[in-house]
Parts: structure tokens; sequence; C-alpha cells
């Protein structure tokens, strides 16, 4: 009876936090999917060409995602709504089952207990909350990447690499997943994830070539789409370099950052080449870090390198970033007048992601056990 009122109470304060950044975001990315999605296919107009009335925001994913997206066409946007926050609640919990299950049950901790506090951690982390309260589809690409690698390259399948792929044709980021694939010498995943990439582009080119032609030659090169680099969303090493006093030679430095972050990714994967769910929290950390633009939802990606922290030798590292992350307290440094120490407080999520980068545990007996194929849990 205690356990079960400790997950309530904890259940509640999730659902309470969710509730409150429910308000402020008022599933923002959505309408504007939704928006672009109807103009396209109901209305037959140009999807680029669609920006949200009174926002410079429209319709930024290549031309595949719009193919996925359409059944959002028939539905009435609360019904887009609430089918995207059951799906990322969904595969959040089947992310937590996937990455600490293994854990939970070599511990012989009990089961249900344990996921249920750990699913409601992370559904409280921040970037989670701000993916579902802004209709977000981060935890479906995480949980896409994660399933590709988890059950596909750690075992040996055939079929690995398809969900790095196809992640990467929805959205261009997860495509970091790919040099993950050439680093590690995974030649025939690496083959299969472009493969499966090029063809779902194509197939979108087929279908599309007009959206298609507007995409790659305009849209794609036009930043004003996504917002400002030096907004406080941005946790990037771009956003960071964005908010300082540096603008002539900002773009110089972060060529440099980019440069140095992936030789330190590179080393530590190439090390640590049989540990797959190390690779996988690696290269999450340097997506967010190397990305021009890294919203705070977009941090979802660190979800693997949390966990391989808190469960696997690093619990200080993994219990004081998920803690800072979680408690919004970056958004102290917003606006002005800012409280002191802005270069740090305003850039918490690109120092705890270095930090997480650096120290992540990879390569050990524990780190890659958790991806075994005989222990797996699927």
């Amino acid at each position: 009876m205690k356990r079960k009122a400790i997950v309530a109470v904890l259940a509640l304060i999730t659902v309470t936090l969710i509730v409150i950044a429910g308000f402020r975001n008022t599933y923002f990315d959505s309408r504007v999917y939704y928006g672009a999605i109807v103009y396209w296919f109901r209305d037959g107009g140009m999807v680029y060409d669609f920006l949200r009335p009174g926002t410079p925001y429209g319709f930024t994913y290549p031309p595949f995602a719009g193919l996925v997206m359409y059944p959002m066409a028939l539905l009435p946007l609360l019904g887009v709504m609430t089918v995207a926050t059951i799906m990322t609640v969904a595969t959040t919990a089947l992310l937590v089952h996937w990455l600490a299950g293994p854990e939970i049950e070599r511990r012989g901790w009990t089961r249900w207990f344990a996921l249920s506090v750990a699913v409601c951690l992370a559904l409280s982390f921040e970037p989670v909350r701000e993916t579902i309260t802004f209709g977000q589809v981060n935890m479906l690409l995480l949980a896409l990447v994660a399933g590709d690698m988890l059950f596909g390259l750690a075992r040996g399948r055939r079929w690995a690499g398809i969900g790095i792929g196809l992640a990467t044709a929805i959205k261009l980021t997860p495509g970091v997943f790919i040099l993950y694939l050439l680093v590690t010498r995974r030649w025939r995943a690496l083959g299969t994830a472009i493969g499966a990439a090029a063809g779902a582009t194509l197939l979108a080119g087929a279908i599309f070539p007009d959206e298609s032609r507007e995409f790659w030659t305009s849209a794609l090169w036009d930043t004003n789409r996504v917002g400002l680099l030096y907004f406080l969303s941005n946790q990037s090493e771009r956003g960071l370099l964005a908010r300082l006093p540096i603008e002539v030679v900002e773009s110089r430095v972060w060529l440099v950052c980019v440069l140095a972050t992936m030789a330190v990714w590179a080393w530590r994967v190439a090390r640590s080449r049989d540990d797959v769910v190390g690779g996988l929290a690696l290269t999450g950390i340097l997506g967010c870090l190397i990305s021009p633009v890294t919203w705070i939802h977009h941090c979802v990606w660190l979800i693997p390198a949390l966990v391989l922290c808190i469960l696997h030798g690093r619990p200080y590292l993994g219990w004081s970033a998920y803690l800072l992350m979680t408690s919004h307290v970056t958004w102290l440094w917003e606006k002005r007048p800012r409280p002191p120490l802005e270069l740090i407080g305003g850039n918490i999520y690109v120092w705890f992601s270095l930090a997480l980068l650096i120290w992540t545990p990879v390569g050990t007996r524990r780190s890659s056990d958790v991806h075994e194929p005989d222990k797996i849990i699927a």
C-alpha cells in the first residue's frame, strides 16, 4: 500500500507539472503542423508557404514527414493533440522499459514499482514535458532510433539501420546516428540506414515533386523559420555562442567547437564499439550539442545518458543533471534584468551535455550488459 501511495503521489506531481507546462505552451507546434498539413492536403496549398497567423513559424520538416503526418488532415485539432499526447507518453514509458528494465531485474527490485517511478520521473523531465505540451515528435523519433539500435544493431539483425534511416527522412537531425554507424564501422547497417533515408526521401520526391524542390532548395536553408539562435531555449553550442558578444567571430568559434565535440565523441564511441547503449547515449548528446538549434524539448535525446549515469556509476552527475534540467531554473535568465552567472545559468543544458559527453559511463561491463541480446527485455 505504501508503494502504491508513492506512485500515486508521483503521478499526481507529474500530471500537475505537465498541465502547468500545457497552459504555457498550448500545443504550439502541433498547431503549426496541423495548420500546415490542412493547408497542404485539404486546401491544396504549398506546405512551405504556410505560416501560422501572426508568427514566422511554418512547416520545417522534409516532405516525407508531411506524408507520415497526412492522417492529421483527417482529424480535428483536439484529436491531433490527444493522439500526440498518448503516443509521447507511451513511447516514453517504452523507452524507460528498454533502458532501465534489465537493470531493475538484475538488482531484484520490485518491477512494477521501479518502472512506475522511473516513468513518472521521465515524464516530469522538462524536455519531455515540453515535447508533450508543444505537441512535438521528439520521443517518437528517439524511440524509433533506440528500438533500431537496441533490437536491430545490438542483435545483429539484417534490418538494423532502417529505423535510423526513416527517422532521418522525417527530421534531419537523427542523421547524426548515421555518423555513429560510420565511426563504429557497421557497414551493413550504414548502407541500410542510408538506403532507407534515401528511399523515403525519393518516395516523397516522386509523390510531391514541387514540395521536395522547395524544401531542398529553399525552406531547408531559411533559418528564420525555426526561430532566433540566441533565444534561451536554444541549448546547443551555437545557442550558447549566439548569446555571447562575439558576433564577428561566432560562426568560426562554433565550427571549432563542433569539430572538437565530434572528436571527443568519435574517440569515445570508437573505443567502446560494442556498447550500443553507450553509443545511443553519446550520439544523442552529440546531436544536441552540434545542431545549430536545439530547443529544450529536443533534449529528450539526453535521456539514455542520464539513465546510464544514474544506474551505472555516475549517479551524482545523472541526478544533478536531471534535477537542474527538470527544475525549469534555466528560464530565470530569459529576460532582463537577469540574475548573476548568466553564462552558467542560461546554458545549463549545454554544460551538462558536455559533462555527459565526457563522463557518461560506456564500455564497462555493467554498461554493456544492458544491451546484451539475452538480457534485453523487449
